[in-house]
């Protein structure tokens, strides 16, 4: 019998604050940018692997609405970290995917997030034509771990 996945409802939470107010296309985008693991093969086929720790650095991006409470909130973070770099709070998140079966059963895929901080601030412009992406703020974020869990 297929297999059937029904997703909706996705839900973030950043330093405990759910956040709603997203903007449009890829509203949540979580990349693992580096590798967990090297190998390297050697002289005769010998093979030499190492963990790399990095490898479960997590990159978070949000599209939010610009002005919006969650942009405001976020933003306020941002201000502190800014203002007192060696005195941050470090962020902590979660990104919960919740998917269906068709059959009523929910099952969630959750990455909880620890020791993040903002990489980029948020870029603005202004459009004469209507582009709707001047009432986007994008958030960018990177965490020392993303841990995965499915329930």
């Amino acid at each position: 019998m297929a297999k059937i996945a029904l997703t909706g409802s996705d839900t973030v939470t950043i330093n405990n604050q759910p956040l709603s107010d997203f903007g449009d296309g890829n509203v949540v985008e979580l990349t693992f940018p580096n590798p967990i693991a090297n190998v390297k093969t050697g002289k005769n086929g010998n093979a030499l692997f190492g963990f790399n720790a990095s490898g479960v650095q997590a990159e978070v991006k949000l599209r939010l609405i610009r002005g919006g409470n969650d942009d405001k909130f976020l933003m306020n973070l941002l201000a502190q970290q800014n203002a007192n770099f060696a005195g941050t709070v470090l962020l902590t998140g979660t990104f919960i995917k919740k998917l269906g079966d068709g059959a009523g059963n929910i099952t969630s895929d959750t990455y909880i997030l620890a020791a993040g901080i903002f990489e980029k601030i948020p870029e603005g412009k202004s459009n004469v034509e209507g582009e709707t992406e001047q009432s986007v703020s994008m958030y960018s974020m990177k965490f020392a771990s993303a841990v995965r869990v499915i329930t």
